[in-house]
């Protein structure tokens, strides 16, 4: 009998010391839950019953839509390249010599905040190739392969002996003759853009056997030159191209050297016009617009990866150090190779981690907010919207609609629920055996 009478106190005792815990979760999870649910029924005002039109309007409206569209983008790249990634540098790590110092600078992001990560990479992916990192490899990249332009936005004035010929380039107003010197008298190359290795402009001396000339910058700092004549203080653009033209045909060519000379045969350029092809003046290659519309997603979502992927190798390589090893030896005794043993015996035995890490992230990406808020710019952030920015910006923004916010957070809160259910039964499968 006393038994039996100690096991309702025992039931009140325990109900007690967790009235506490069920008190916090229901005021901090369950009525903002229900909350949302209901205001999620009404309009910005909160006075009016609309049903489901809140909910209608996430495929309705562009912005909105554009959200969920980048969700799914997000859902379906982020988690499973980062977890790619954190696979590959946990197997790699434990076959390199310096394995532990590569997982500390691959984990290291982690210690970052999403914050100060979007920060970084605001610069990262700056447009300027003298300040964004990616735009400096990049540009560096396409120099290597393809030629730049020297000159760009460099032209002659209304006075010089050159006109506009179409299509960016420029040439001579008059045939030239041989013994005639030939200037080029340009404008509008900033010093910074001019060869480090020019000189100063040699004026031209005329010889019947060649057509001889100089192209040089007409301009003198500080005041002080004559537009046409070469003045002991300007330079000569070194490497511009010369092209001599007969009746639409390139009959000879020149670079102008250091001091701007150049020469050209008599008997083929003589009677001639001389251009100045759009190749000089082209725009230098500025590099990739990386928060632009079209791209601002998959840099952010690179952005991303970078902080996770160390995440993802340290779960994945604690699994991997429980990987039992005369398993992975039998296979190579075999005959197989080490393409096979990892895809046939390391993936499978990792799976139940590599489920886990995916599961993790995926819940992640769902909240995605501080990283697209901070390096999408303004002009591109509603190319790179998503639900949890839509989110801020629905009930805190200048035109707020909480009706609307309320339904976009239950929209994520069912997106997240069958995530969280299928790790909730893998935790219980796992805890049966």
């Amino acid at each position: 009998m006393p038994a039996t009478g100690t096991r309702p106190r025992s039931r009140v005792v325990a109900a007690g010391f967790l009235l506490p815990a069920l008190l916090l979760l229901g005021a901090l999870v369950v009525y903002p839950i229900g909350y949302s649910v209901r205001r999620s029924l009404f309009d910005r005002s909160d006075s009016s019953f609309v049903g489901l039109d809140n909910y209608l309007a996430l495929v309705t409206d562009d912005s909105l839509r554009t959200a969920v569209r980048n969700n799914l983008i997000w859902l379906l790249v982020a988690p499973a390249v980062a977890t790619a990634l954190g696979l590959v540098f946990a197997v790699l790590t434990e076959r390199v010599r310096w394995g532990t110092a590569f997982k500390l600078v691959v984990f290291m992001p982690m210690a970052i905040s999403m914050l100060a990560a979007g920060i970084i990479f605001r610069l990262v992916y700056e447009q300027d190739p003298d300040r964004g990192v990616a735009n400096a490899v990049w540009v560096g990249v396409h120099d290597t392969f393809a030629e730049s332009s020297g000159f760009p936005r460099a032209r002659p004035l209304p006075v010089h002996p050159l006109k506009a010929a179409g299509e960016g380039a420029y040439e001579t107003k008059t045939p030239v003759r041989a013994g005639v010197p030939v200037l080029l008298p340009l404008v509008g190359v900033a010093p910074a853009q001019m060869p480090q290795d020019a000189r100063p402009a040699h004026a031209p001396t005329g010889s019947g056997a060649e057509i001889s000339g100089t192209a040089w910058l007409d301009f003198t700092r500080g005041g002080g030159g004559k537009p046409n004549v070469v003045d002991p203080r300007e330079l000569g653009l070194k490497g511009l191209r010369i092209e001599a033209v007969r009746d639409g045909k390139v009959v000879a060519t020149a670079t102008a050297a250091a001091d701007g000379s150049f020469t050209l045969p008599a008997d083929r350029a003589d009677g001639a016009v001389l251009r100045l092809p759009a190749s000089n003046f082209r725009e230098q290659y500025n590099g990739v617009e990386w928060l632009g519309p079209s791209l601002v997603t998959p840099a952010v979502i690179g952005a991303y990866v970078w902080m996770w992927a160390g995440f993802a190798m340290v779960l994945i390589g604690a699994g991997l150090a429980a990987v039992p090893r005369e398993l992975l030896e039998a296979a190579r005794v075999d005959g197989a190779n080490e393409w096979q043993v990892f895809r046939r015996i390391t993936v499978p035995l990792l799976a139940p981690v590599l489920v886990v890490v995916l599961v993790t992230l995926m819940i992640n990406v769902l909240k995605v907010f501080d990283l697209v808020f901070v390096i999408a710019p303004g002009s591109a952030q509603d190319d790179a919207n998503v639900l949890a920015l839509q989110l801020y910006r629905s009930s805190f923004g200048t035109d707020a609609d909480l009706g609307v916010g309320s339904a976009i957070s239950v929209v994520l809160l069912l997106l997240v629920l069958p995530v969280m259910v299928v790790n909730i039964r893998r935790i219980r499968r796992e805890s049966r055996r």
